[in-house]
């Protein structure tokens, strides 16, 4: 196929949806179990021996809401060797989010169902289990934690908020989860349902918190060098400064970069993919300003600190010898300079690269040349801004399209629209790829 470049500019807005993955495609059916088991375990030692009464009922939801609490918890644990066990970060927290999601509905289900069952005997009682301001400890420890899990999930729901706002609200859902199974022990004393509650859940918060965001279970990297490669893009050199991590080309790391003598980070922990691994240990990765976080970055200067956690992700993984097609939205390119970088194709590959304008297009001119050495490799390129269809023109000239594997990597509306796309051309889903990047453009 020849390459060419091509440019063209966005005219419309388009953005088509695509169905999530079920939670069993590609995941462990033992983590499965796991989960489902964590959830359902209380409930089921509750329900043992107990007639099937309106109290007994609303009494069940609220321990049927606690179990899956607990495995959103579960699923919210960042440790590498967990993450690859469950299929994935995105797909951890995805299922972390509908979890979640379950829990609060059937939490507050819980009091509603507990006061219908009392409603015919006494009216005042039955108001005493929904009204917040009934203080006795037992509904206030409910109704705060309750809160607590509602203010979480808000982070959860909202879109467009700052990531510092995002973490502060998040947080409260550990302080809920803590109220909640003091709630629990105040009627039901150390029962086994609540071991079965409260010992995953504060293993799984004891865990996330010291592992992975004190930095527990990361390594220490320091800053080697910064360069600006695009428009409001950094690629930074990491040194190691104890084992490195064995990156493989697809996968990202979190990182936190710390203060320096000039620089003042944010020190959070968020994800970046790796472009290249040198022989030393060294990682090296590409920044692009999309949130607070990630425009300091673009200050960063050499022999800063950092913590390094991973790595993560299967992406480009199960590259085979089979045609394929890479697209690759604006800083999405990464992993692609990855996979280029760590030697020559295999298989005759398809590189379309779209990006808001020429300034910003990181690694273009690198790209060119592996287009020009590799003779399994065509490249082209286009500008686009918000509308996708300039790419989809691009799909007519690429042959053999429906059997080819695609790799997709962008922002995620980039990444939806041309899934439906393909999927309209006659490309299987089951051949579609997507990098974990769903959390990953907001920082």
């Amino acid at each position: 196929m020849p390459r060419q470049k091509i440019s063209s500019a966005a005219d419309e807005h388009h953005r088509p949806t695509v169905a999530a993955p079920t939670f069993w495609a590609g995941t462990h059916v033992l983590s499965g179990i796991v989960v489902v088991a964590v959830a359902v375990l209380p409930v089921l030692v509750e329900m043992r021996g107990e007639s099937l009464t309106l109290r007994h009922v609303g009494g069940w939801l609220g321990w049927l809401g606690a179990g899956m609490l607990s495995s959103s918890l579960l699923l919210m644990v960042r440790e590498p060797l967990m993450v690859r066990w469950f299929g994935g970060l995105e797909r951890m927290y995805r299922w972390h989010h509908a979890f979640g999601v379950c829990a609060c509905v059937l939490l507050l289900a819980h009091p509603v169902i507990l006061a219908l069952a009392v409603l015919p005997t006494s009216a005042p009682r039955a108001w005493s289990l929904l009204s917040p301001a009934r203080w006795f400890p037992s509904n206030a420890l409910g109704w705060v934690a309750l809160f607590g899990l509602l203010a979480g999930l808000s982070a959860s729901l909202l879109r467009n908020i700052r990531y510092a706002v995002w973490r502060r609200l998040h947080f409260s859902l550990g302080l809920a989860v803590l109220l909640g199974i003091a709630h629990a022990f105040t009627y039901r004393g150390l029962a086994a349902s609540l071991l079965l509650t409260a010992v995953p859940s504060v293993l799984a918060l004891g865990w996330r918190v010291l592992r992975a965001d004190r930095g527990f279970g990361t390594r220490p990297y320091e800053v080697q060098s910064c360069a600006r490669i695009a428009s409001r893009t950094t690629e930074i050199v990491l040194r190691p400064l104890a084992a490195p991590l064995t990156v493989s080309p697809g996968q990202f790391v979190m990182v936190a970069f710390f203060e320096g003598p000039h620089y003042r980070g944010c020190g959070e922990f968020h994800p970046y993919t790796v472009c290249d691994s040198h022989g030393d240990g060294s990682l090296v990765l590409a920044v692009k300003a999309l949130g607070d976080c990630t425009s300091k970055i673009q200050a960063l200067q050499r022999g800063v600190a950092a913590r390094v956690q991973g790595p993560y992700g299967h992406f480009l993984a199960d590259t085979s010898r089979s045609p394929s097609l890479w697209i690759a939205g604006g800083i999405g390119v990464t992993p692609f300079i990855a996979k280029l970088r760590a030697g020559d194709l295999k298989a005759p590959t398809e590189l379309i690269y779209a990006y808001r304008h020429r300034d910003a297009a990181a690694y273009l001119t690198e790209l060119q040349e592996h287009a020009h050495h590799q003779p399994l490799l065509g490249l082209r390129t286009l500008v686009a801004q918000e509308d996708p269809r300039p790419v989809f023109a691009l799909f007519a000239d690429v042959q053999d399209l429906q059997s080819r594997e695609v790799y997709m990597s962008g922002p995620p509306s980039f990444v939806r629209a041309l899934a439906e796309e393909l999927h309209n051309r006659g490309v299987s889903r089951s051949n579609m790829r997507y990098e974990e990047s769903e959390f990953r453009w907001s920082h």
